[in-house]
């Protein structure tokens, strides 16, 4: 079975690129890459995964970051966490020690603002350019090649690398200047995170109250409580199901992100802070790789 869906790309010149991290993101944005035409050099930490992408998508696979970014006009990645992307980009087996003069980075993990802005400056320094670009959509977004692509970077370099990223991009912006794509992605995370404990509490209440909350939900969707949360995940925490999307374990990490900014900047996030706890919970029931919406679970059990 195909491990991307179908979707028709705007013709843009072919570039030859490099992706690094084939995870459940990566996996698929790379394989848009590949179907829109360029030419795709791949690394992962775990060589086989590498190989079963080259089996799907053509295209070949590296055995260090810096041998697949070595001749990319752009390097994209998509891997864990401030550490791991360090480890991709930095070093002498780094992509950053393979790739050419004037070449474009472009980080896809998300990650801290700070992070984003010491890789940009690093790059500078090599006479390479760097762009951070978290996505929101989730898996089914990667797969689609339907995700948000929220940018921190220099205009020129960013008006440079769209057209390639919109091979599994629905919308890829421009949102400020190097570490603002990393905020970006924290403002999301914090809307999302109210969101899904408000639907929760809607769904318990209305379940403990007797009520049809699948009718409910398709009732309410109509009107001003209408959101992609409850019009994708209301009917499924309904039915308590959780083993698929994005992992409360993840969720947890990026609300980390985002506290440990609020601290830096003076926000007060007083409800993301409850929520990350309430997240918390749901980790020591053994939900850790449940979907986001099992937050309804502590409200039940």
């Amino acid at each position: 079975m195909a491990s991307i869906g179908t979707k028709t790309y705007d013709t843009v010149a072919s570039k030859k690129v490099a992706f690094l991290g084939l995870g459940v993101m990566g996996f698929p944005m790379a394989g848009h890459l590949a179907r829109a035409g360029h030419t795709v050099t791949v690394y992962n930490r775990t060589a086989a995964k590498a190989q079963e992408w080259v089996k799907e998508f053509g295209g070949k696979a590296a055995a260090t970051p810096r041998e697949a970014a070595a001749g990319a006009d752009i390097v994209f990645a998509c891997v864990g966490n401030d550490d791991d992307l360090r480890s991709v980009v930095l070093g002498a087996d780094g992509a950053f020690a393979g790739m050419a003069r004037n070449a474009v980075f472009v980080d896809h993990t998300t990650a801290s603002a700070d992070v984003a802005r010491e890789l940009y400056a690093a790059a500078r320094k090599l006479d390479l350019q760097f762009v951070d670009g978290p996505v929101s959509g989730g898996q089914a977004g990667a797969v689609n090649g339907v995700l948000t692509v929220m940018c921190g970077g220099e205009k020129a370099v960013f008006d440079s690398i769209q057209p390639v990223a919109q091979a599994f991009g629905r919308a890829v912006t421009l949102v400020g200047e190097p570490g603002a794509g990393q905020l970006a992605k924290m403002v999301n995370q914090i809307c999302i995170a109210g969101l899904v404990q408000g639907l929760s509490e809607g769904v318990a209440f209305g379940q403990a109250a007797g009520l049809d909350m699948k009718l409910v939900l398709d009732v309410i969707s109509k009107g001003a409580a209408q959101s992609w949360q409850m019009e994708n995940r209301g009917g499924t925490m309904v039915d308590d199901k959780f083993d698929f999307g994005f992992a409360v374990d993840w969720m947890r990490k990026d609300l980390g992100l985002v506290l440990a900014e609020a601290r830096h900047n003076g926000a007060r996030v007083p409800v993301t802070a409850l929520v990350d706890q309430f997240y918390a919970d749901v980790q020591k029931m053994g939900g850790g790789r449940w979907d986001t919406s099992s937050l309804v679970k502590r409200l039940r059990d």
